[in-house]
């Protein structure tokens, strides 16, 4: 924090990731766990952050729709995740698909090198409660 604490984010994947971000760009230091590639789950393969395990479609990016909406107003708001998508874009009419590996190493990449950011591979296995800590390991 500004104090000179660092809130602890556990997990890289796009909540991890964006959370990461959202406080760093806010100037509050961050110390970023990420277990990968100590240890994978089954469906995960890379060591990059952000790894989309499933379709390479964050679904519609109209703002017509909920999901279209959303990342409109996540751009408006300076999400990361959204700049990578879009960084990283591949044609797939009015859906917002990526290039996967591009996008991961998109997110892997400007927080690796945020001068706020400390990444740390290894899996966390307790969680000190003197730290703001926001757990972010999805649903693997």
């Amino acid at each position: 924090m500004r104090d000179g604490k660092r809130v602890r984010v556990i997990g890289a994947g796009l909540a991890g990731c964006e959370a990461a971000w959202q406080l760093a760009r806010r100037g509050v230091g961050v110390l970023l766990s990420e277990m990968k590639p100590k240890s994978f789950s089954p469906a995960h393969s890379s060591e990059a952050f952000g790894e989309l395990v499933c379709s390479n479609s964050l679904r519609s990016d109209s703002v017509q729709n909920a999901a279209g909406l959303l990342k409109e107003e996540m751009r408006r708001l300076g999400s990361l995740v959204i700049r990578a998508a879009d960084e990283n874009r591949v044609p797939a009419g009015s859906a917002l698909a990526v290039d996967r590996e591009g996008f991961s190493r998109t997110l892997t990449d400007v927080l690796t090198r945020h001068p706020l950011v400390t990444t740390e591979r290894a899996e966390v296995t307790r969680i000190d409660t003197d730290t703001p800590t926001i757990v972010a390991t999805g649903p693997l």
